[in-house]
């Protein structure tokens, strides 16, 4: 089976799981996507290594990287390869002394793992034909206003009346407190002003 090659597209705040996360992984050169539900920890540990912040102590990824990296082990890949039931099957490649081994995991635990690697993610196209949707199917949809958007909304607006030694400031704060979805929201801030 040919393998498809998946990028993060995005990650979210679920709309109809309380407490979840909508993990987006796009077609790379494509125009279908496929949409995991993750949990609170997992979008946290994406989400920081994305965002290329250093928490103040190594999360359990990052401590799975450490201890990989000690023993010269390199994750090579991470390959969604089954759904069953609404619940994705993942493994890691690894390598090591020339040696590959495949180790299943959970699908948030391989993209957070995988991520620290900087390595690929794959799926086939059974999955996306059958978990995936066209992008075009979900752009423009009017989502529910929920509580969580009205607080991301009143955070974002303070955001914009600190000054940017106050916004460091900030920053340093939610990452001391591993408060790592404001701390997001603070480098956006600090990245959009810079851009300017």
């Amino acid at each position: 089976m040919n393998k498809i090659k998946l990028e993060i597209a995005g990650l979210s705040y679920s709309q109809t799981q309380s407490g979840a996360y909508a993990l987006v992984l796009a077609e790379s050169g494509g125009k279908r996507q496929l949409p995991i539900s993750i949990g609170g920890f997992e979008a946290q540990a994406i989400a920081i290594e994305l965002e290329k912040m250093t928490p103040t102590r190594p999360l359990t990824h990052d401590l799975f990287k450490n201890f990989a990296l000690a023993f010269s082990i390199d994750i090579k890949e991470v390959i969604i390869y089954n759904l069953e039931e609404g619940i994705f099957h993942s493994k890691l490649v690894c390598e090591a002394d020339g040696l590959t081994t495949e180790i299943d995991a959970r699908t948030s635990d391989a993209i957070a793992i995988g991520v620290r690697f900087s390595c690929p993610i794959y799926t086939f196209e059974h999955i996306l034909s059958s978990a995936g949707s066209l992008m075009d199917e979900t752009e423009g949809k009017e989502e529910d206003f929920t509580k969580d958007d009205e607080e991301s909304m009143e955070t974002d607006g303070a955001l914009n009346t600190l000054t940017e030694m106050e916004l460091e400031g900030q920053l340093g704060d939610a990452i001391d407190n591993e408060d790592y979805e404001l701390a997001s929201k603070i480098r956006d801030e600090i990245n959009k002003r810079r851009a300017n």
